[in-house]
C-alpha cells in the first residue's frame, strides 16, 4: 500500500485490488440506433456500448477496470460507489405466464439473465 502525507499524518492508500473489487451501480439503457449503452455515473466518463446486453456488460467491466487503474496510477481520486439506502433494489412482481415466457425466451436469446433483461426494458421507459 502507498502512503499519503497529509498534515504530517501517514494515511494508507487502499490497494488497486480494493478499488477493482468495489461494486458500482450501473445505468443500462437501449441505444436508439441499436444495441445498449451502459455507464457508471460514479466514475465520470466511464461508459460504453455493445450490440447485446452481454457484450455491453463485458465492455463496461473492461472500461471500469481501465478507468480505475488509470486514476490509481495517476494518484487521482477514485470515488466510492454511491448508495441509496432508501431503496433496496428488490421488487416482487406478478405477471401473466405468457408474458413471463416471452421475457424469459428473449433474455435467453440475448444471452443475459431474465432480471438483467427486465431491468434494461424498464430503464428504457423511465
Amino acid at each position: 500500500m502507498k502512503t499519503l502525507n497529509q498534515k504530517n499524518q501517514q494515511i494508507e492508500k487502499p490497494s488497486l485490488e480494493y478499488y477493482l473489487n468495489l461494486q458500482y451501480p450501473v445505468t443500462l439503457y437501449p441505444d436508439p440506433e441499436g444495441g445498449y449503452v451502459a455507464q457508471i455515473k460514479d466514475l465520470p466518463g466511464c461508459l460504453t456500448q455493445g450490440e447485446t446486453l452481454e457484450e455491453t456488460m463485458a465492455n463496461l467491466n473492461e472500461v471500469r477496470e481501465l478507468w480505475i487503474e488509470t486514476a490509481y496510477e495517476a494518484d487521482d481520486n477514485i470515488p466510492l460507489p454511491s448508495s441509496n439506502n432508501s431503496y433496496s433494489g428488490k421488487l416482487l412482481l406478478r405477471m401473466p405466464k405468457s408474458l413471463h415466457q416471452r421475457l424469459a425466451e428473449t433474455s435467453e436469446r440475448e444471452g443475459v439473465s431474465l432480471n438483467q433483461y427486465i431491468v434494461s426494458l424498464l430503464s428504457a421507459v423511465t
